[in-house]
């Protein structure tokens, strides 16, 4: 893909500069040059080692883990807006707490909203994300927000499994409407798992409902935490006569013994995205399917002024 014949630069946060480097192969341009200083109590400060002044500003930078990680992209967003960057856009493509989008009970915050505020209050001009726990975080920003979908990944990677038998599930009820769009691409049957917690990444009990008797199951979820509820949903399909039960999710954030988790349950395969930074290593079963192009070429549209449907499949 040919870099934008407009003036812009690629820079990367630390823990997502492994995807901005891909990013920047498929746009034909060099990765921008930034320093990033710690110090001995663990305060940062960003430098940008270029000029930017006039120019348009990718920022690539995951939150995860949460705060330093933002913390980062804040620092980041700030020097170039103090640099006379013309343009500065956050791609985000792992948008942390997220999860936090509505008060589910009595004096909580809702984190996404704050965030969302901090970013902007910061001084980012568009947010580039994908596949958000909540569709309508989007309108928690004031300004422009280009929300993808790693169904642009998925749904190749689905077919050329070329399954006879194969049903869409949604490990809750929450992400039923996200199975049912894959249900409805792909012309498959769909069920759904209803599931209690006990409390935050604890799964009470869990039913199933529809029949996965004999079929091969793809289970599909925005995130995989601590994969309780994914290991627990292929565990029941098994148990209902599932022939195979495989997951796909957008964000592999695996924390604690996830890994551990999903080796020792009924999943066949669990593949994500890179969003996040993944040692395949630690878990065998999973596959991880690139995102680089997919926002390599939404950076190139947006840098044209170009249509970004052509993004979505769903």
């Amino acid at each position: 893909m040919p870099a934008s014949t407009s003036p812009f630069k690629v820079f990367s946060g630390t823990k997502s500069r492994y995807l901005a480097e891909k990013i920047c192969q498929s746009l034909e341009c060099p990765l921008g040059n930034m320093k990033i200083q710690h110090f001995s109590d663990g305060e940062f400060s960003v430098s940008y080692e270029e000029s930017i002044r006039g120019q348009y500003i990718y920022l690539v930078q995951s939150t995860f883990p949460n705060s330093d990680n933002l913390m980062e992209l804040l620092l980041m967003i700030d020097a170039a807006k103090r640099a006379s960057a013309y343009k500065i856009i956050a791609v985000i493509p792992y948008f942390g707490w997220a999860r936090q989008d509505r008060k589910d009970k009595p004096r909580v915050s809702i984190g996404a909203k704050l965030i969302a505020d901090m970013l902007g209050m910061a001084g980012v001009d568009r947010i580039i994300t994908m596949d958000l726990h909540a569709d309508q975080i989007q309108g928690f920003f004031d300004i422009p927000v280009d929300h993808l979908y790693a169904s642009t990944i998925f749904v190749p990677y689905i077919k050329s499994l070329k399954l006879k038998n194969l049903v869409i599930a949604s490990p809750d009820v929450g992400g039923s409407k996200r199975a049912g769009s894959y249900s409805k691409y792909l012309g498959v049957p769909m069920v759904i798992c209803y599931k209690t917690r006990e409390k935050a990444n604890v799964v009470g009990e869990m039913t199933l409902i529809g029949d996965v008797y004999g079929r091969d199951v793809i289970i599909t979820d925005d995130m995989v935490d601590t994969a309780g509820t994914l290991c627990k949903a292929a565990d029941l399909m098994l148990s209902k006569g599932a022939k195979s039960v495989r997951a796909i999710v957008s964000h592999g954030v695996m924390s604690g013994n996830a890994a551990e988790k999903v080796m020792q349950s009924a999943l066949s395969e669990i593949a994500f995205t890179d969003s996040i930074p993944f040692d395949i290593s630690n878990c065998p079963k999973a596959k991880i399917l690139s995102i680089s192009k997919m926002f390599a070429d939404t950076i190139f549209r947006v840098q044209e002024n170009q249509s970004i449907s052509e993004q979505y499949l769903l």
